[in-house]
């Protein structure tokens, strides 16, 4: 890519991409790799989902990148009847919040788990999502 080329990644992230650019588009090149990542900040050791390009508690922009990887558990999920704009077509979905412990991750559990077996404390595990119109995203599966 060309200094002036501006640099889309983003715009392959989610059902509705809100950005089409942003300090953290690796983010997508990992995804297309099958990988869900965050970033820790190499200042002050903050983690941060999704991953930020510059630290919020000590303002450095030193960051590097980890995995999203093992086991998160269900501390809450929410299944949605109504949606905003352009995830009427995703209904119904669930939105849960997964803690790794250190961070916790917020996104859609995967369509293919049964709601009878969503159980909040379940362990489950982040991984990296194909639409079906080729965007990417992230989801939530049992562990």
């Amino acid at each position: 890519m060309g200094k002036k080329d501006a640099d889309l990644r983003f715009n392959k992230f989610g059902t509705v991409s809100f950005t089409a650019t942003t300090k953290v588009n690796d983010f997508i090149s990992s995804l297309e790799q099958g990988k869900v990542m965050g970033t820790r900040c190499k200042g002050c050791g903050m983690v941060f989902f999704p991953p930020r390009a510059d630290c919020y508690k000590c303002l450095s922009s030193n960051m590097e990148w980890f995995e999203v990887s093992g086991k998160g558990k269900l501390v809450s999920y929410s299944k949605l009847e109504y949606a905003p704009v352009g995830f009427d077509k995703d209904l119904p979905y669930s939105i849960a919040l997964l803690d790794y412990g250190t961070y916790k991750v917020f996104g859609r559990i995967a369509s293919d788990v049964p709601e009878s077996e969503i159980k909040v404390g379940m362990e489950m595990k982040t991984v990296a999502n194909t639409l079906p119109n080729s965007q990417l995203n992230y989801v939530f599966q049992k562990a």
